[in-house]
C-alpha cells in the first residue's frame, strides 16, 4: 500500500485550495449561512468552471474522468475552508453511484449537468423503518412497467434542490435504488436546520409513481450493492471534510499558542498545553492513515467495510477530540461565533454525527468482529 498523493489526487487538492483560499472570506460565509439553502452559488460556479465537479464524471460526459480518491482530496478542501457547497450530497452520495452502476441513458442524462453545475443529485440513505441501508422499510410496488413507492427518508441533503435523490427501496425481487424528483406527486418535505445551518429533510414518499427508467441501473441491477456503495462513499466523505476540519482547526490553534502569551511566556511553552496539543495531533494522523486506507481499498474493489468503519469511528471520536482541544485552547476566544475557531467546533461536531456517531459505529464493527471474526495471520498460532 502506497499512501503517497498521486499527481492527480495533488493536482485537485491544489486547485481546490487554491480556489477556497481566494474566495471563502467570512463576508461570504455570513451570507451564505444567511440564505434560505446554506450554499455558497458563486463558490459552486466556480467549482464548475474549473471542472471540480466533473472530478469524477467520465470524460464522455464532461468531466475529468477521475475518481473516488480525487474526490475525497477535494471534500478536505472542502473542510479545511469551511465552503459552504454540497460536495458531499452532489458528488458523492448521487454522482459516483450514478457515474459507476447509472445506464448510459441515466448517465447522459444526469452526468453532464452535474459537472457543469446547473443540476445537483442527492442520496436519502437513512430510512425512518430500517438500519440497513441494504434493507430498507421504504417498498417499491410494480405498477406495469413502472414503480410505485412508499416509505420515509430522514436526513436528506439537498432534498429542496436536488434534480434527483437517489433512494433505495425494496420490493418482491430484490432492493432497488430509484432516481425520485423531489417534486412529484406524493413527495412530501419536511426541513430541519442544524447547528451549521446545513437544511437537511424528511422525505416522505405516498405512492409516488416512477417509470421503468428511473431505476438506476436498469432492472436486473443489484441496489443492495448501489446503496453500500453509495453509503460507503458518504462515509468516507465525511471522514476526509473531518480530516480537513481538524487539521485546519489545529493549525489555527498552534498559531495562537505561539503568539498568546501569560506570565511573559507563550502558552505554547507550558507543558500541558503541549501534551494536549500533541494528544490531538495524534488525533489527526490516526484519522489521516484510517480515512486513506479504508479509501485505497474501496478504491480497488477490495473489502471495505471494517476499515470505513475504523475511519467513520476515529473521524467522530478524534475529530471531536480536536474541536474540544481547539476551542479550550482559545480560552475566551473559542465560544466568540465572530472568530473562525467557533465555526470549526461546530462542522466537527456536526460531521461527528452524520452516518452514526463513535459509539454506534463502534458498536457495529464489535457485532461484526465477533459474528465473523478476521482470520489469524500465517504463521501465528491460534489467537489465544
Amino acid at each position: 500500500m502506497d499512501f503517497r498523493f498521486g499527481d492527480e489526487q495533488t493536482a485537485i487538492q491544489e486547485l481546490a485550495r487554491g480556489i477556497f483560499e481566494k474566495e471563502v472570506s467570512l463576508d461570504r460565509l455570513e451570507a451564505a449561512e444567511a440564505s434560505p439553502d446554506r450554499i455558497d452559488e458563486r463558490l459552486w460556479g466556480t467549482l464548475a468552471e474549473a471542472n471540480l465537479l466533473g472530478t469524477a464524471v467520465p470524460d464522455a460526459h464532461g468531466g475529468m474522468g477521475l475518481g473516488l480518491l480525487e474526490l475525497l482530496s477535494l471534500c478536505h478542501e472542502v473542510g479545511r475552508a469551511l465552503a459552504p457547497v454540497p460536495v458531499l450530497p452532489a458528488l458523492l452520495l448521487g454522482g459516483l453511484p450514478l457515474a459507476r452502476f447509472g445506464t448510459s441513458a441515466q448517465q447522459a442524462a444526469w452526468l453532464p449537468p452535474l459537472a457543469a453545475g446547473d443540476a445537483w443529485l442527492s442520496a436519502a440513505l437513512d430510512d425512518a423503518g430500517s438500519a440497513d441501508v441494504d434493507a430498507p422499510a421504504t417498498a417499491a410496488i410494480r405498477d406495469g412497467s413502472g414503480w410505485r413507492l412508499r416509505g420515509v427518508k430522514r436526513f436528506v441533503p439537498l432534498g429542496n434542490r436536488a434534480a434527483r435523490v437517489l433512494v433505495p427501496a425494496a420490493s418482491d425481487a430484490g432492493v432497488g435504488v430509484f432516481l425520485v424528483d423531489p417534486r412529484s406527486d406524493g413527495v412530501r418535505l419536511t426541513a430541519a436546520r442544524t447547528s451549521t445551518h446545513e437544511l437537511l429533510f424528511t422525505l416522505e414518499l405516498a405512492d409516488v409513481s416512477l417509470g421503468a427508467g428511473d431505476r438506476l441501473g436498469g432492472e436486473s441491477a443489484d441496489g443492495g450493492e448501489i446503496a453500500r456503495f453509495a453509503l460507503a462513499c458518504g462515509m468516507l466523505g465525511v471522514c476526509a471534510m473531518q480530516g480537513g476540519v481538524s487539521e485546519r482547526a489545529l493549525e489555527i490553534t498552534t498559531r495562537h499558542l505561539r503568539e498568546r502569551e501569560q506570565f511573559g511566556a507563550p502558552i505554547g511553552s507550558f507543558p500541558a498545553v503541549q501534551q494536549r496539543t500533541a494528544d490531538a495531533w495524534i488525533d489527526l494522523q490516526a484519522m489521516r492513515w484510517t480515512l486513506w486506507r479504508a479509501a485505497w481499498r474501496l478504491a480497488e474493489g477490495l473489502p471495505a467495510t471494517r476499515e470505513i468503519a475504523v475511519a467513520k469511528f476515529w473521524a467522530a471520536e478524534g475529530g471531536a477530540r480536536i474541536a474540544d482541544t481547539a476551542q479550550h485552547q482559545h480560552g475566551g476566544l473559542g465560544v466568540d461565533i465572530s472568530y473562525p475557531i467557533h465555526r470549526y467546533f461546530l462542522w466537527s461536531r456536526a460531521l461527528a454525527l452524520r452516518f452514526g456517531g463513535a459509539s454506534p459505529t463502534l458498536v457495529r464493527l464489535g457485532r461484526e468482529l465477533a459474528a465473523a471474526p478476521p482470520p489469524a495471520h500465517a504463521g501465528e498460532g491460534a489467537p489465544r
